[in-house]
């Protein structure tokens, strides 16, 4: 059983994208096995989300006014630390590393082909199952963008980003039984909506 788990561990982990030294973090973050990183991801969202949401502040002010702060911080470190013989202020060499870059443009080409090779399955394949599936995403997107507004929408995500994953490392075995029997029954919905006929083309001499 010990063995059965930590393969299962493994699994969920390599699937978050594990086998890659960022989304190894990632990972690792969601999972919380960076405990640190987990609690300050969560606390931080939790204090923007009522900054933001509940104490009615603007996004685009509160960042500007963060800013101008620690610029002026800065500036003034910097102007007294010439005078007085300290050392600068220690601001780390910010740039985006090359090999970063690329796997991020790598990851975001691999996201587009996947939408681009969804809906060839609904438009040309005329796929009842795939067209059923993205129907009842898109339409729980657009009833749950009528409850809630973008910014608590984007912090339910980050709450379900860290629960959800680990959750399902502790329960797979009962998640994916639910998950068989609610594929079975979309599988037996779906069989009943007959296929259209794909139209062969006409060849003109």
């Amino acid at each position: 059983m010990g063995d059965s788990a930590s393969s299962t561990r493994v699994s969920v982990h390599n699937s978050l994208g594990g086998v890659f030294p960022f989304w190894c973090a990632v990972a690792d973050l969601l999972l919380w096995r960076n405990r640190t990183g987990a609690v300050i991801v969560l606390v931080s969202s939790t204090v923007f989300w009522f900054l933001f949401e509940r104490a009615g502040y603007n996004l685009l002010s509160f960042v500007s006014n963060v800013l101008l702060l620690l610029v002026a911080i800065l500036f003034l470190w910097a102007k007294s630390a010439s005078l007085l013989n300290r050392p600068l202020p220690p601001v780390p060499n910010m740039e985006i590393p090359e090999e970063f870059a690329v796997k991020a443009a790598d990851d975001f080409r691999v996201l587009i082909n996947r939408v681009l090779s969804i809906a060839s399955d609904i438009t040309i394949a005329r796929n009842p199952i795939r067209l059923l599936q993205m129907s009842l995403v898109l339409w729980a997107i657009s009833y749950v963008g009528t409850l809630i507004n973008s910014l608590t929408l984007v912090y339910i995500g980050i709450l379900l980003s860290l629960s959800v994953p680990l959750v399902y490392e502790k329960y797979h075995d009962h998640i994916d039984d639910k998950l068989n029997s609610t594929s079975k029954v979309i599988r037996s919905i779906s069989m009943k909506i007959p296929m259209m006929p794909v139209s062969k083309e006409k060849k003109y001499q």
